[in-house]
């Protein structure tokens, strides 16, 4: 398995990764492919590329994609869920059913890091659902609680 920066011409991939990222609780069905076009959601990939700080990163595995991380900085006016403030960019990731719990997850996580750190970037944010296990990655991951919902965390991480 490698993970590496995002080529231009997968930055398609991400829609997949962004419809694979929306936490579905158990017992519920999946939703239709078309939620990813709800502008909050699409904010998270649309457009990708335009600013310096559109960062991500794939995990590939048998000859395909398997999973992404990407990051972007949102601002007050046009916040993400994640959203803790207009320096901070906001992390999305998901990886494909088959290919998670292998250690995936924190490699892209620890690579984007890495990759923001490297820009001067002094934290990292996210939001998750309370009931999503990738909340222990995050919190192993060194990520804290910065708010809260009924129903999910965004978390937060200082790089520097």
């Amino acid at each position: 398995m490698t993970v590496r920066a995002l080529r231009q011409v997968e930055s398609g991939f991400l829609a997949d990764m962004l419809y694979e990222a929306i936490f579905i609780p158990e017992g519920h069905g999946p939703l239709p492919k078309a939620v990813i076009q709800d502008p909050s959601l699409s904010r998270y990939i649309e457009n990708w590329g335009k600013d310096k700080l559109d960062i991500a990163w794939v995990a590939e595995a048998d000859h395909q994609l398997v999973g992404a991380v990407w990051g972007r900085l949102f601002n007050q006016e046009h916040k993400g869920f994640g959203y803790v403030d207009d320096r901070t960019p906001e992390l999305s990731m998901a990886v494909v059913a088959e290919y998670r719990n292998q250690g995936i997850g924190t490699r892209l996580m620890k690579s984007i890091a890495s990759e923001y750190l490297k820009l001067g970037v002094e934290y990292l944010s996210l939001s998750v659902d309370k009931a999503n296990p990738a909340v222990n990655l995050y919190q192993r991951l060194g990520y804290t609680v910065a708010g809260e919902t009924a129903t999910s965390l965004t978390m937060r991480k200082r790089l520097k």
